[in-house]
């Protein structure tokens, strides 16, 4: 029993570790080609090297942290290339998402986003740390809301890349697209699936357009 007690207590840890350092990751303090030292991060987060060896080995399996010609873990750099290829990931699955997600979306997660996207809308200066939040909710949401999990698990993992090269780069804006979330909501409340692929869609092109325009 003791046993047992000990091994949930360290999957825990190591699941709420993982999910610090990836929040680091995507929120750009962890940097993009920055050496990750285990020893340092287990100090730093007060966890032993256990917990935090399982969480680096997770996010390297995920391609968000790699080794270098040394041999040494550093995080990711997420290029331009690897950007638009996942973009183009995004654009195959997003779209049609978001046309199954219009079925069955739940009325009360729609007002829960369009209250959020209000309150982002009605500040001329809104912290980005909502935008983010928001854009989350948004896009993973739909995917969850699809029913099919393949294609959530695919906006999840190509959005970890998009964002962190998005937030790297100091890229996006305050407030983007925010009359395509309008458009997207109003598709989703509406239960419309043709223009909830179009507008997903018409969305995920200006994203592209407009990262490329900075090139």
């Amino acid at each position: 029993m003791n046993d047992d007690i000990t091994v949930v207590g360290e999957t825990s840890l190591a699941d709420d570790t993982y999910r610090t350092l990836l929040d680091d990751i995507l929120a750009a303090r962890l940097t993009g080609g920055a050496v990750v030292q285990e020893r340092r991060l287990a100090t730093k987060l007060g966890v032993s090297r256990s917990p935090m060896r399982d969480a680096l080995g997770r996010l390297e399996g995920q391609g968000l942290l790699v080794r270098n010609s040394k041999g040494v873990l550093t995080v990711r750099v997420i290029t331009l290339q690897d950007y638009l290829n996942s973009l183009a990931m995004r654009l195959l699955v997003e779209p049609s998402a978001a046309a199954l997600a219009s079925a069955s979306m739940d009325v009360s997660q729609i007002n829960s986003l369009q209250a959020m996207l209000d309150r982002l809308d009605a500040d001329a200066d809104p912290d980005p740390s909502l935008v983010w939040q928001f854009d989350d909710a948004l896009h993973n949401g739909i995917g969850t809301a699809s029913g099919n999990p393949f294609m959530a698990e695919t906006i999840i993992q190509m959005r970890r890349y998009t964002t962190i090269f998005e937030r790297q780069r100091r890229l996006a804006q305050r407030k983007p697209g925010i009359s395509d979330h309008h458009a997207i909501l109003a598709a989703l409340r509406a239960r419309d699936a043709d223009a909830a692929r179009d507008i997903m869609g018409l969305h995920l092109e200006r994203v592209r357009e407009g990262v490329l325009s900075t090139y």
